[in-house]
């Protein structure tokens, strides 16, 4: 776990500047420099706040996982039958995609700037995300509900459909996350039975 002071206001504007920054031109095309820049301030103003530009991709890249993940696990409802499990699951994957759609499209293609200790942590998160879905998924095929043959197909492509959206949203015609979580969901259960 890195050093950090994230919790100060300065390391949170930091965090927003290089977000705007990694979603904007990459993580390769982005030098602390230009993040400083953003912010008004000098470039050496970061490093007491986050050593290195990898440091700072970390701590962006763990904040999201985590965060998706919690969202995850806060609307999964094991009371509920596997359809309404997934549609709500689903629906809120869905949303949190596009409602942080820049941090999203930061965490989900720019790993390659971490160092591998710092990939193993994320990628260890994201086995407990797809967790989530893949509990489901087994679930709804173990109870006769869903008629997908094989569970990890079905969690690959419900989570590819999910982590696009970070891709491309706003769009002309999807500016509403929650209706498009909406949609996600009632198109994630078509796909499982």
């Amino acid at each position: 776990m890195p050093v950090t002071t994230r919790d100060s206001a300065a390391a949170e504007r930091i965090r927003q500047a290089a977000i705007a920054s990694f979603a904007e031109v990459g993580y390769g095309g982005t030098s602390t420099r230009q993040i400083a820049k953003r912010l008004n301030m000098s470039a050496a103003a970061m490093y007491p706040h986050y050593k290195s530009k990898e440091e700072l991709l970390y701590v962006i890249a763990l904040d999201g996982h985590r965060g998706v993940l919690s969202a995850l696990r806060e609307a999964d409802d094991d009371a509920l039958p596997a359809a309404d499990r997934l549609r709500t699951v689903i629906e809120v994957f869905t949303r949190w995609q596009a409602e942080h759609h820049e941090l999203a499209k930061v965490v989900q293609y720019e790993l390659h700037g971490l160092t591998r200790e710092h990939y193993r942590t994320i990628t260890a998160i994201r086995r407990e995300t797809s967790a989530v879905l893949a509990t489901i998924v087994q679930g709804g095929i173990d109870s006769g509900e869903f008629t997908v043959a094989v569970a990890d197909d079905a969690v690959l492509a419900l989570s590819s459909l999910c982590v696009d959206v970070c891709r491309w949203f706003p769009s002309r015609t999807h500016r509403d996350p929650v209706a498009l979580g909406r949609a996600y969901g009632e198109l994630a259960v078509r796909m499982v039975r």
